[in-house]
């Protein structure tokens, strides 16, 4: 465990603080705000009229759990808080730490706060990476106030953190920073002392670049930004160009976590978008979660779905299709599959539309919560003692139109409860095609 304790003197970022140190770190370190007015965004979470620019303000914060992307302001937040507070401010980090650990800060926390009535505030970076157990051992302290916990993650706390430690503390949602933040943390960072001291500058292109492929982390700007001034520098040129940046930074950092929000959030804009029959739109879904490293089998197994659900007898042919492509992202793999995936996107996104199939859920339904129905007799199995008096069974194949009006449902059930014609495609024609044969039958 890495923890910094007792004192505002000895306060977490104390040693970074340290002249020597200070000077080789990052210029994402060198640059963390040492006011609210410093950090970049956050608006709506720290802005005037905000509860915790208030309790921070105030040095009456309760605890907290700042939730965002990396890069948004969290560590940053804590920062302030630290050179703000007059209670005892101290770190743990939650990759490595002990049960043991933890209690031995909070009864040292107990024993500060019965001498001398200091408060101790408790910053967990990563709170999310804390166990089941770790996250328990907090409850009575956060719950008593022996201490304040400020929990920091980038994963949703609803589903990562315990539910009773979420129910004592305040969430803080931290938004991406937008591109007009970036830019004002660059420039910044170019100018001030603690940074480049305007050894460089940026030109337009160069910081709408930065902006781009940032993605919204500050953190990675930064990172982007020094990397391209020390190319600039060895190169005897003062102005950091696109050219620069792009040798700093040839990747875009886009978002993208597997199996947590941005996944969910994600997977969920691609099949809306074949549902609503944009084409564009599914193709840029699917390049984000191809960019993101995305399991093509997952996105073949989300077209498949959309196949049935949203397309269904419309286009029978929908569904072949999905196979095919949920074959090539077993056997073929990236990137040779993106493009059969791409085609089957496209596909469904271009296909007539038709949830009938959703019937089967209303039919469940049924089963489920209705009363145990009747096979109709002249349905039931004819090879059993006493099957004459079922009465008679009219083979549809006999008619001229291949339909014979005879009960099929159970009794109690009309016809049309469950399935819903579609009005589009195969299934509207055939629909149709029906009514005409039972009418000439008729």
């Amino acid at each position: 465990m890495c923890y910094y304790a007792s004192m505002k003197t000895n306060s977490l970022f104390q040693e970074m603080e340290d002249g020597h140190r200070l000077s080789s770190a990052p210029l994402a370190v060198r640059m963390r705000p040492r006011t609210l007015d410093e950090v970049c965004g956050q608006a709506e979470a720290i802005g005037p009229d905000s509860w915790l620019r208030h309790a921070i303000e105030q040095d009456s914060l309760s605890s907290v759990i700042l939730y965002g992307p990396a890069g948004t302001g969290k560590t940053s937040i804590a920062h302030v808080i630290a050179e703000t507070t007059q209670a005892n401010f101290v770190e743990v980090s939650a990759i490595g730490g002990t049960v043991s650990d933890l209690r031995r800060e909070i009864a040292e926390a107990d024993r500060l706060l019965a001498a001398s009535g200091i408060r101790t505030i408790l910053f967990v970076d990563e709170i999310h990476r804390f166990n089941r157990s770790q996250q328990d051992a907090l409850l009575h302290a956060v719950e008593d106030r022996v201490v304040v916990l400020i929990g920091a993650t980038t994963e949703n706390p609803f589903f990562e953190v315990n539910s009773a430690l979420i129910s004592r503390s305040r969430i803080v949602h931290l938004q991406g920073l937008s591109d007009d933040d970036i830019a004002r943390l660059v420039h910044a960072a170019a100018s001030d002392e603690r940074g480049l001291r305007g050894s460089v500058e940026v030109d337009d292109e160069a910081l709408a670049l930065i902006c781009t492929l940032s993605g919204g982390d500050g953190r990675s700007a930064l990172t982007t930004l020094e990397l391209s001034s020390d190319i600039a520098k060895a190169a005897g040129e003062r102005v950091v160009t696109q050219e620069m940046v792009q040798k700093a930074n040839p990747t875009r950092n886009v978002p993208y976590d597997k199996n947590k929000d941005m996944h969910y959030d994600v997977i969920s804009a691609f099949i809306k978008s074949m549902r609503g029959s944009d084409p564009d739109a599914a193709l840029y879904w699917l390049a984000r979660m191809i960019e993101g490293g995305e399991d093509p089998k997952f996105i073949a197994r989300r077209i498949f779905i959309c196949a049935a659900e949203d397309i269904g007898n419309a286009d029978p042919q929908a569904l072949l299709i999905a196979e095919a492509a949920f074959k090539s992202a077993e056997v073929i793999g990236y990137p040779e599959c993106q493009l059969i995936l791409a085609q089957a996107a496209t596909y469904m996104a271009l296909a007539p539309k038709s949830n009938s199939a959703c019937g089967i859920f209303e039919a469940r339904s049924e089963v489920k919560n209705g009363p145990v129905r009747a096979v109709p007799d002249n349905l039931r199995d004819r090879h059993r003692p006493g099957s004459e008096d079922y009465g008679k069974y009219e083979y549809p194949h006999d008619s001229a139109a291949g339909w014979v009006d005879q009960q099929y449902l159970p009794d109690g059930l009309e016809r049309g409860a469950f399935y819903h014609a579609g009005e589009r495609g195969w299934e509207a024609y055939r629909t149709d095609a029906v009514k005409r044969d039972r009418s000439s039958n008729g």
